[in-house]
């Protein structure tokens, strides 16, 4: 797999410019659905189409030098924060991961694991950064530190009255593929352009974007229950996490999340870089992800993935009605500074 990843890694992002990809990974190929044994490069599409129906510059090469591509449809990959209500929304104290969490300010995602500051040893709620940060880059009025979050979230009748459950700690920030500019030179041309733009009376504002080239490694965040009796370690119907592994392809993962419950999927494709619909208007590129197939529904954003022994590979954080990403666990811990407990 090493000479596939260094592919990967070299082709990146020319691979990425071509019409309809989404992303692209390392993985086995597959015929009529089932995986083989080929190493190929991966390259993640929204929809299958025939060549005709792109530019030449375009139609992804059968070999990419001596290595096998492979393309899989896996359809429109966003954020998966909640859109429904099913019975892991109710309020629980103790707390325990696979239920309803959020910021004050978010719909609902998932409580994804309880782990440890790996300095003061306290217990901490681990999840995303769009479930317990709302999406913050850390220079944004999204979130801050100390924000409440509910258990369960706004979405499943959390208030701020009654159902905090904790304040979050930590987050690793969140890059778009473009932000508000905090450029001065930039912010002052702006004014002036919207200035002159007000006195000749057009009709639009104008406004500065930066352009984002770096990759997001994950989407996670912590907080701190408002007391350690409030949480409780097993996740739902799953259990005692047992430590970490590393993916690997064709490996049947698990997860407990507030929306689907428990569900299991194969992984697909890993090292793979994906463009992520992190709202509406707005996306996000992010690298050395998990490609797992269909594994979850909006509202299972923050899901801690598992192996067949309990052992966490990822944390889920988005997907389509196709696929499910997960980052890896090791980043999510590193960034963090956290251990499970």
């Amino acid at each position: 797999m090493k000479t596939i990843n260094r592919l990967v890694e070299k082709y990146r992002e020319q691979i990425m410019k071509l019409e309809n990809v989404i992303g692209v990974g390392s993985g086995h190929k597959e015929i009529k659905g089932h995986s083989t044994d080929e190493k190929s490069i991966i390259i993640l599409v929204k929809e299958k189409l025939d060549e005709d129906e792109l530019g030449r510059r375009h139609i992804i090469p059968e070999k990419i030098e001596e290595v096998t591509t492979d393309v899989i449809e896996v359809g429109e990959i966003e954020l998966l924060t909640s859109k429904g209500n099913l019975n892991r929304t109710k309020r629980n104290r103790p707390a325990q991961p696979g239920i309803s969490i959020g910021h004050y300010k978010i719909s609902a995602g998932t409580f994804g694991a309880v782990v440890k500051d790996k300095e003061t040893k306290k217990l901490l709620i681990l999840s995303n950064n769009h479930v317990l940060a709302n999406l913050t880059s850390g220079h944004d009025d999204r979130a801050e530190i100390g924000d409440p979050i509910l258990q369960p979230g706004r979405h499943d009748g959390g208030e701020e009255e009654n159902d905090i459950i904790g304040h979050l700690e930590r987050f690793v920030p969140l890059k778009k593929k473009s932000s508000t500019s905090s450029c001065q030179i930039a912010n002052g041309v702006e004014n002036i352009l919207n200035g002159i733009s007000e006195l000749i009376k057009f009709p639009y504002q104008i406004k500065f974007l930066r352009r984002m080239s770096e990759a997001n490694l994950v989407d996670c965040a912590v907080a701190k229950p408002v007391s350690e009796d409030l949480i409780k370690s097993d996740i739902l119907e799953l259990g005692r996490i047992e430590g970490t592994v590393k993916p690997e392809i064709g490996v049947e993962v698990i997860k407990s999340g507030r929306t689907s419950g428990v569900t299991t999927a194969k992984i697909r494709v890993i090292n793979a870089t994906v463009e992520v619909n992190v709202t509406a208007t707005e996306k996000a590129t992010f690298k050395n992800q998990i490609i797992t197939g269909a594994l979850s529904k909006p509202g299972d954003s923050g899901s801690l993935v598992l192996n067949k022994d309990n052992k966490a590979v990822g944390l889920l954080f988005a997907g389509s009605n196709m696929s499910t990403i997960c980052n890896p666990i090791n980043h999510v811990m590193e960034e963090l500074e956290i251990e499970f407990i």
